[in-house]
């Protein structure tokens, strides 16, 4: 008979989940996902844009509870996809009540899906969607690091909310600066994973006043659920290895996160 996993905790703390894709998971329906996620207090939900052809079903699922929020951008993944018609969707939608960032935008050179060149001048193209709409940014960088910085100080002027780069698994260069130019980073269930020391590395560096909680789901299922498809109900497996790493009181943690979570999308 095979060991009973954990059951997930419930905080009586509030939990915002910043980044999930809700139209990627396949397990149950999405009513019941959502409900699961709300006994275990998450108070919040952002569901991510990745491509042209989910720009608008991420619109949709914001209609699916007044707690859904969503953003609108496309992943470095799909830059070849990026058009003039494209981003003019993005900024007709970005500002919509229920739209809370850019994103998720940025730098894959570990897949390399997208030539790189094509890859920086979306990332550009929509980091100036952020600074004429006043958005926050939603970031991916992978095994880019460099350029991701290079292209960030490009708008070190003009770019008046920052943001976060989400699922940080890059090194303590980008962290700090990312860190000193005031953005959050966003960790996942990779912070529980056994062989990611050099991520935990970069949560003991990182300010509790910086950091933001996220799930990534359907992607990066936490221990100990690893093998199922993650979703937003296993965030507080994330909070409780953070408070771990830092070696702070979970309510801490959780009562942070929730503010930073707040200062960055929800600022009004």
């Amino acid at each position: 008979m095979s060991k009973k996993r954990r059951e997930i905790p419930v905080f009586e703390q509030p939990i915002i989940e910043t980044h999930c894709h809700l139209d990627y998971l396949k397990d149950r329906p999405l009513a019941e996902t959502l409900a699961e996620a709300q006994r275990v207090n998450v108070e919040r939900v952002i569901t991510i844009a990745v491509a042209p052809d989910n720009l608008a079903t991420v619109r949709e699922l914001t209609g699916e509870a007044d707690w859904v929020y969503g953003t609108q951008g496309i992943h470095p993944h799909e830059a070849e996809t990026y058009t003039d018609a494209v981003e003019a969707e993005i900024r007709e939608h970005v500002g919509g009540e229920k739209m809370v960032a850019v994103g998720e935008i940025g730098l894959d050179y570990f897949y390399d899906n997208a030539d790189r060149t094509v890859q920086r001048d979306v990332f550009r193209r929509q980091l100036q969607i952020a600074c004429d709409t006043d958005r926050p940014v939603v970031i991916h960088s992978r095994e880019a690091d460099d350029d991701t910085i290079g292209i960030l100080k490009e708008f070190e002027g003009t770019l008046k909310r920052r943001g976060v780069i989400h699922s940080f698994t890059s090194g303590p260069g980008l962290a700090r600066y990312a860190l000193d130019q005031g953005w959050c980073l966003g960790f996942n269930g990779i912070s529980t994973f056994n062989k990611a020391e050099n991520v935990r590395d970069i949560i003991r560096m990182t300010p509790i006043e910086q950091l933001l909680l996220e799930t990534d789901a359907p992607f990066l299922t936490p221990v100990p659920y690893r093998g199922r498809e993650n979703a937003p109900f296993y965030i507080p497996f994330v909070a409780e290895k953070i408070a771990e790493v830092k070696v702070l009181p979970i309510e801490q943690v959780l009562t942070t996160t929730y503010a930073n979570s707040l200062r960055t999308f929800f600022p009004d």
